[in-house]
């Protein structure tokens, strides 16, 4: 099975003691977002867990941990955007990140290693401009410690929308010049540059729009060759993406990025990170009563016939 840790939340930059400790235990419990009682408990052995994927804007308090990880073949995903305190207020500064970026790499290999640089956003301070300057300079410090860079650019989500008024959708032409220069600039670093849920035309400005965390990502990131049941297939129309089980809780993480889709707001994210417990083997709180624990049924998607990839 594929575990994931960061659609919800960043579980690395926020929460890495308490990720720590449900390896040593061994399991870990997450409620259902929408059926809070509903409770599944999956068990955290290399065995049954063929891959843990990571999506991050900060994996530097995990590296003093990665040790307690290296059972488990893992896949990184890690956020690196310019943008200022005005739009991710609690972000690490950017080369910060990248210094982050070059030392998870060195512990865990660049093939499991990609950089995201999204969302992309169009405002008078932000413009084109800016963007292909700042992706410059990021592409040339990560030149060699990333597999691929994945560019998407701004969903408006009802979240979005509420929490980022100034936040405008970017044209298609638009898109396609900056992709076509993304192309250009990561092609100079031995830099693929893939899409995330994006049109298909950009395909005719350079980029791979075949996903981000698809099967054939996940198996250059690990060299295993796996065999995906389709149910573990996005639902989601134009998306390749495997989903895997998410072990986060929407509304806590505390970065506070304007353009979040997974926070209602700040005063919902402090409620909940005021009662995370890093021995609790929930993310957030405890055992409530009614609680209906289910331990799901767990198996490798490792193909075992020989692979070269």
């Amino acid at each position: 099975m594929i575990l994931q840790t960061g659609f919800r939340t960043d579980i690395p930059a926020f929460y890495s003691e308490w990720f720590a400790n449900r390896l040593r235990a061994g399991h870990v419990l997450v409620r259902n977002p929408y059926n809070p009682q509903a409770v599944t408990r999956y068990e955290l052995n290399p065995d049954m867990v063929d891959l843990i994927g990571f999506c991050t804007k900060n994996p530097a308090p995990m590296l003093p941990r990665l040790a307690e990880l290296s059972a488990f073949r893992q896949c990184w995903f890690v956020t690196l955007t310019p943008y200022g305190r005005d739009i991710e207020p609690h972000v690490p500064e950017k080369f910060a990140g990248a210094d982050a970026i070059q030392r998870l790499s060195a512990q865990v290999g660049a093939q499991a290693v990609i950089w995201c640089y999204d969302p992309i956003f169009l405002t008078e301070k932000y413009d084109m401009a800016f963007h292909l300057q700042a992706f410059e300079r990021l592409a040339s410090a990560l030149a060699g410690h990333v597999s691929a860079c994945v560019i998407s650019f701004l969903d408006l989500y009802e979240k979005t929308r509420r929490n980022f008024p100034a936040g405008r959708a970017v044209s298609m032409e638009n898109q396609r010049l900056l992709t076509a220069q993304f192309v250009r600039i990561g092609a100079k670093h031995d830099l693929p540059i893939r899409t995330c849920c994006e049109d298909s035309s950009l395909a005719a400005c350079g980029a791979d729009v075949s996903g981000c965390m698809t099967q054939a990502v996940l198996e250059a990131a690990t060299g295993c060759r796996l065999r995906v049941p389709k149910s573990r297939k996005s639902p989601r129309s134009g998306c390749n993406c495997l989903l895997g089980a998410d072990i986060g809780a929407y509304n806590t993480c505390p970065h506070g990025c304007v353009y979040c889709y997974a926070n209602y707001d700040r005063a919902t994210v402090c409620a909940q990170y005021r009662q995370h417990d890093p021995d609790s083997p929930f993310l957030i709180g405890g055992f409530r009563p009614g609680d209906t624990i289910v331990d799901v049924q767990q198996g490798s998607y490792i193909d075992p016939q020989l692979s070269f990839l």
